[in-house]
């Protein structure tokens, strides 16, 4: 008999639409904190960074490896270390990205998952006092 497969959150949310979604909500905010936007070398166009996003989330989560396959390997520490980002920048993107996640209609179990890795995600990119 085989093993059944693996299901991952990304299939338990519902595939890539829930990831869309929730980034499109996170960048919302965003868009509408000057703090969080001067992080962004293009502010005027922040297409780019929610489709990264979109796509690392969804690979992190057991989706696609598109993330990957277009940009290697996330090294997100390196990829962010250009950026100042201390507590207020991180306070900042965690308010933004719970706001989004509390819009969506994902299990509590999954929420509270998600909410786990982003704090943890938001404090490792943290690169000043």
């Amino acid at each position: 008999m085989e093993p059944l497969p693996e299901i991952t959150l990304y299939d338990e949310v519902g595939g890539m639409p829930f990831f869309e979604t929730l980034v499109d909500r996170f960048y919302a905010g965003v868009a509408a904190d000057p703090t969080l936007l001067r992080l962004y070398p293009d502010q005027a166009d922040l297409g780019p960074a929610r489709r990264r996003l979109t796509l690392f989330l969804a690979q992190y989560w057991g989706g696609p490896t598109t993330y990957s396959d277009e940009r290697g390997h996330p090294r997100l520490r390196q990829r962010h270390f250009p950026y100042e980002i201390g507590p207020e920048e991180r306070d900042r993107w965690l308010a933004s990205m719970r706001t989004a996640l509390a819009a969506m209609d994902a299990p509590s179990d999954l929420t509270e998952r998600l909410l786990d890795y982003f704090t943890t995600a938001a404090e490792a990119m943290r690169n000043r006092d």
